[in-house]
Order: C-alpha cells, then structure tokens, then sequence
C-alpha cells in the first residue's frame, strides 16, 4: 500500500507520521518527499481495521491536509514512465554507468542482438557498440556530448553521447553515467527528408515509378484544388482513400475538417443518421446530433463505397448536391452546408446506372471529375519499391533492423496478381517481418493464397512481337481454365472453338492431364 500526505513544511512532521507507524507497528518499506514537500509511505498491505484507525491518526496530526493512497511512489512513476519512452522509441538505446557498463535498454537493442534485457544488462558496452571508446571519454574532464561514427550489429550507425552528470553536494559535478542513442543511415536519412519535406505536397508519400502511377497523381494534383466533387475508381486495397486524402491536403479546405462515411458497413437508417443527424426529440433521444455533413463545414466529405448506398439516401444526397441544404431526421428546418464531396467506389457505376440499380442524376452531379486508380498488377514497376517501403515502416514499428528482399522473393511479388493490390502486399509483409528470425525475407516467408496471374504483364519496353505476347496469353488463358474444362469439347465449348482448334493449341503448349495439377 502507498500513502500520499498533502502537509505543510513543517520541521518534525515527518517524524510525527513515522511515530504512528512504529506504534501501529507497521514495516515502512520506502518514504520520499517530493518538491512540492508531500510525503509519500510504502508499506505492506495491511488490515482494513488498521487502516481504519491509522488514517485518522496521521491526519490530526498537525500541519497534514489530506491523506489518501496512491497507485505509485514518484520514483516508481519515474521509472514507469521512462521505460515506457524507451519500449516505443525505434532508435536502439542505452543507458550506461561512469564504467561503461550498461544499466538499462529498449526492445530496439534486444531484438538486434538476438538477447533477453538480463543478457545484455551488466556488459561493457563497447562489447556491443564498436568504434569509439567509451570509457575514455567518460574519464575525461567533464565531457561534453557528441556524436560519433560506430558500428552496431555489424551495421554503421550515428550514436548519440549524452553525459549524465550530478552535483556532489560541494558544488562539484560528478560523471555518473550517459544515455548512447544510436541511429541508422536509414532512420537519419528519414528525418532529413521529413525535415525538408514540403508542407504544401501531400502527394509525396505515393510510389510512382510505374507511368500508371505516374499519370494517376498528376492528374490528382491538378483536380485537388478545384471544389468540384471527385469520383474515385478503383479495386479494393489501391488506395482510393489515400489518394482522396491528399486530394483534400492539397485543396483550399485543408484546414478543414476530413470526414468519412462507409456506405458499405452500415445499416440504411444508421448511414442516414451518420450523414445527415437527427433533430432534438428524435429517437426519443433529449438532444440533437449534427451529422458528417455538418461536422465536415468547410472541409471534405468522403463517401466510401458510394454504390452501396440506399436509393432512400441517393435522393437525398442528391438534394444536397443541387440545394447546398438538407433536414436533420425529424426536423423540418433545412440545414446549408458547404462541403465538397469525394466518393470512390470498386464497381462500374455507369453499368449499375443503365441496371436502374443507381440514380442517373446522381452519378452525373459525381462524376465531374474522376480519377482511376490501377491496380497493383498493372504497376509492376511499384511493386519492389512499395516493398522497401512497407518493410521500412513496418520494421520501425517492429523495433528490428530493416529486412533485405532475395532475388527469389522479388521474382515471386512481381509475378504474384495480387487481387488485393497494395493492401494485400503490405499486410503479406508485416506478417512476414512479425514472424522473420534472420535478416532476409524470402519467397517462402511471403505467405498468400495461390493465385495465377489473370493477365500476362507487358513491359511498355518488351522485346519481341504481338505474336509472341498473343502466345503467352493464350498459353496461360489455357492453362488457368483447362482444370475446370479438362475435356477438349468442353474448353472448345466454352471459348467458342472447334474441339480440333483447342486440341491442337493443347498440344502445341504442353498442356494435359500430366502437366498440369488437376
């Protein structure tokens, strides 16, 4: 149990409270008087009736204000706090004694070295950390912090030399220790880019080698600022809310709010609440509530998924887009609203349109300006890039060294299709780091559903001819689809051939019963 006493500074009463404690016979195991001069007691759990009777004791003592327990010492909340900062910093960490040796470090110097925290507490920290001598800069007269060049794990680093210091009563400054922060080529290189890092260009934290990337954010940066809605294509997991987020950072409104609705997960009366609110006496409810479309005033409304919206919501959505109004739920007052609208939707919205399964004036107030993001399959020159990328963040999160991508590994995420695009490849990755005990990732880590590609990748750089690449198709379309029709009458059937045209192609390309794994 711990004691916190809110006292006056009084010459005694420190010794008035330990008095109750010997009486009550209670074993003090700490006491410490911080700098606003309360006095905090650690002592064993003791009996509720004894505890009853020390409580009132200690507060008549003269000069106490109030009494009452407390979860932590100030040295423990010190302590607590402090090895909370080094669990979450990425950088590896050390705190040494005036000899060199280390006292404390974070999860990013274990997981390098492979070693548990008592492993590696005690060590000279030059066993570790090699190139500069640590014990002779501490020797020194009052040494002063500095950086240096050393090796860690085999790797270069930067290491911060921060002196630790403390008065002897006499006003003299004792060495008794420093904190070492190492940081890699990798993590400095990250927060110089940050540092010069435009504030205004929210599209910089796309991958754009492929010329599909390339084209779909130049097109974003010069649609960003118009107030127009933006309709965003795309598969799931390539980004379509990202690239709407940057859109909306690099418009007038950024200063403004970023709201977002998914018209998919949400039941048709909760999304209407959500968009639009509800009015006072609503759902029996005593006050009103404002919706997205208040909330996001001046800034940008984006409504995920906008296909899967209800015809009820449809119409009144509309509404808003011709009127700049709408009514709460329950309300007859029309509400104005400025905001602008980006949707993104995963599904042809022209075809659902001549369906009748989606408003025509509604699709025509939204597709005023569009962007089509391509999938991960048509950006194969994005894909080793992303990687490095992913495996960065991911590593920084992990607290381990960066992995490295072999060859095998890079072959098989250019060849995979990747249905689930960029979020599919970045949570391959994360598990792959999560689970990786050595230093390099390979095609075995990478677990994924198998999954033949749907369609063969052509460099706009290829060498060879349309026939040539005709063939491969044709050869893959054939090997994809002859498991399914294993007969020649039946795949002729289903691509509209003659059983003897099939055949031959059959033969022509190797493909049977014993080639191909049924």
């Amino acid at each position: 149990m711990r004691l916190e006493i809110s006292c006056q500074d009084r010459l005694g009463i420190t010794q008035d409270v330990l008095d109750i404690l010997v009486t009550h016979e209670i074993d003090l195991r700490g006491i410490e008087i911080d700098e606003t001069g309360k006095i905090f007691l650690n002592f064993p759990n003791i009996e509720f009736a004894d505890f009853q009777h020390l409580m009132p004791k200690i507060r008549r003592i003269d000069g106490i204000s109030d009494v009452k327990t407390t979860h932590f010492m100030p040295s423990e909340r010190e302590k607590t706090q402090l090895s909370a900062i080094l669990r979450t910093l990425p950088d590896p960490v050390f705190s040494i004694d005036a000899r060199g040796h280390i006292l404390l470090c974070n999860e990013a110097v274990t997981s390098g070295l492979e070693q548990s925290v008592h492993d590696v507490e005690g060590i000279e920290i030059g066993e570790v950390v090699k190139g500069f001598n640590f014990t002779r800069w501490m020797d020194g007269k009052l040494p002063r912090a500095q950086s240096s060049k050393v090796k860690f794990i085999q790797q270069d680093y930067v290491a911060d030399m921060l002196p630790i210091t403390v008065p002897d009563g006499d006003n003299n400054i004792i060495m008794a220790g420093a904190v070492v922060i190492l940081k890699s080529e990798m993590r400095l290189g990250q927060q110089f880019s940050v540092f010069h890092q435009s504030p205004t260009d929210s599209f910089d934290r796309f991958v754009v080698e492929s010329q599909a990337m390339k084209r779909v954010v130049s097109e974003a940066k010069r649609i960003a600022d118009l107030d127009a809605p933006v309709l965003i294509f795309g598969e799931t997991g390539t980004g379509k809310e990202m690239i709407a987020r940057a859109c909306h950072q690099s418009s007038r409104r950024s200063e403004g709010a970023f709201l977002a609705l998914n018209c998919a997960s949400l039941p048709d009366s909760v999304a209407e609440t959500e968009l639009f609110g509800y009015a006072q006496g609503a759902f029996n409810q005593p006050n009103a509530k404002e919706g997205l479309l208040e909330q996001a005033r001046g800034g940008t409304l984006l409504l995920d998924e906008i296909a899967d919206m209800s015809s009820q919501l449809q119409a009144k959505l509309l509404r808003v887009l011709e009127d700049g109004e709408f009514r709460r739920v329950g309300d007859a007052e029309p509400v104005t609203v400025d905001v602008r609208f980006i949707c993104t939707t995963c599904r042809d919205l022209g075809q659902l349109v001549e369906e009748g399964r989606f408003r025509k004036e509604l699709y025509y107030r939204l597709n005023v300006l569009s962007l089509v993001m391509p999938s991960l399959k048509e950006r194969r020159h994005d894909i080793v890039p992303l990687a490095e990328s992913f495996i960065a963040q991911h590593s920084t999160k992990l607290g381990r060294r960066p992995a490295k991508l072999s060859k095998s590994c890079v072959d098989f995420l250019q060849q995979y299709p990747w249905p689930g695009n960029v979020r599919q490849l970045q949570n391959a990755l994360f598990r792959a780091l999560s689970l990786l005990d050595g230093k390099e990732i390979t095609k075995e880590d990478i677990q994924l559903p198998s999954c033949a590609p749907s369609v063969t990748f052509i460099d706009e750089n290829f060498e060879g001819t349309l026939d040539d690449e005709v063939k491969k198709f044709e050869k893959d379309l054939l090997k994809r689809l002859y498991p399914f029709y294993p007969s020649t009458r039946q795949l002729a059937r289903k691509l509209g051939l003659s059983h003897t045209a099939i055949a031959n192609k059959l033969r022509e390309y190797g493909i049977n019963k014993a080639s191909i794994k049924m």
